[in-house]
């Protein structure tokens, strides 16, 4: 496998993607290289951490402190931020600090957030070790926590250092959080490219398998699209809502499984995108043809979640309304038009949301 670079270009803020196959025994070099912090800050899980923590501490010279914290959706409330705040100053941080995520998409933003506000901003670098935090959650720039309100309500943007990508930690990663990850790699061929879903059904099987080649190739495409958009919509004013692309629905199901591991986010996002192209059928706006091949690739990769919660088009549009992207009490989605030509609907009454959503729940 080649090692992969994608440059985030974004002015002062610009950073690099560092995608490559092997120990972390590059880490300090690159450290130095991008970050040049005194100290370090190590947040990860304690799943993680019995994974990587000590191949990451071999791999340090700089002087570092380590906070664990609970895996899952849980942990990224309002208490635990704090408690990480409160150890970090205990600690001894200065604005030469740098904190380092090492984990998946939790770990990612909770960290995140705190780099961004503690001191009111330190610097930080992303160590993803989910296919999805290696694809997505990790590049952008969004930190932030998880509301008893809604998904994601509390947090900032504020850009990595650095994110050191190494895909051998995809090896220990349970086969569920894999296709989980290969959601959020599917929304980037259902926004605007249908050459890299063709390329996807034929190639998710190897991906799903671990093929490193398969793996490094699916992963640099899915960064290189994200690092475009936030280059040109930094802070979500426009385009960089269509990174959301499944996610009103999406959150909305996470939301009402009480952010617990009975749906990760990632398969929340598959049901969520076959909902999206299912509405938009609907609503006359893509050729119901797209929408069979989107679930016949579903079908050909077994890529259909496994969660069967009962819930109603009220409980569904109660959570969508709580939505980020709303403007007043309009719901904003991201539609298509067909599978590769995405775009943000401004104007969809939640009457004719609530209908679709009853007839779907139904049929499901």
């Amino acid at each position: 496998m080649t090692d992969k670079t994608v440059n985030v270009d974004l002015g002062a803020r610009s950073y690099v993607i560092d995608i490559h196959s092997g120990s972390m025994k590059d880490l300090q070099g690159k450290l130095d290289r991008y970050v040049g912090a005194e100290k370090y800050f190590i947040i990860t899980d304690k799943n993680v951490g019995a994974l990587y923590l000590s191949q990451l501490e071999k791999s340090l010279s700089s002087p570092y402190e380590v906070y664990q914290i609970d895996p899952g959706e849980a942990s990224k409330k309002i208490e635990t931020y704090n408690n990480i705040c409160t150890y970090i100053i205990q600690n001894g941080v200065t604005r030469k600090a740098a904190v380092i995520a090492l984990g998946g998409g939790v770990v990612g933003d909770l960290a995140g957030f705190v780099a961004a506000t503690i001191l009111r901003g330190i610097k930080y670098v992303q160590i993803p070790t989910s296919l999805l935090a290696q694809v997505d959650s990790s590049v952008g720039g969004k930190t932030g926590i998880n509301s008893p309100l809604g998904k994601n309500l509390i947090g900032s943007f504020y850009q990595p250092s650095l994110v050191y990508t190494d895909i051998t930690t995809l090896k220990t990663l349970p086969q569920r959080h894999i296709l989980a990850g290969y959601a959020e790699i599917l929304k980037y061929a259902l926004i605007d490219d249908t050459g890299f879903f063709e390329w996807l059904d034929e190639h998710a099987g190897g991906l799903l398998a671990g093929d490193p080649d398969v793996l490094s190739e699916a992963i640099a495409v899915s960064c290189r699209k994200k690092a475009d958009v936030v280059a040109r919509d930094e802070q979500e004013g426009n385009i960089r809502a269509l990174l959301n692309l499944g996610h009103t629905f999406g959150h909305a199901l996470e939301a009402i499984a009480g952010y617990d591991d009975s749906l990760l986010h990632g398969e929340a996002v598959m049901i969520g995108m076959n909902m999206a192209l299912a509405y938009s059928v609907d609503r006359g706006y893509a050729p119901e043809g797209d929408l069979e091949k989107l679930r016949k690739h579903y079908k050909r990769h077994d890529l259909w979640p496994k969660w069967n919660k009962t819930y109603s088009a009220d409980d569904m549009l109660t959570h969508m309304q709580k939505d980020k992207k709303n403007i007043k009490d309009r719901i904003v989605l991201i539609l298509m038009r067909g599978i590769g030509k995405s775009f943000i609907a401004k104007d969809e009454n939640a009457a004719d949301i609530k209908d679709f959503l009853a007839r779907y729940i139904k049929g499901r």
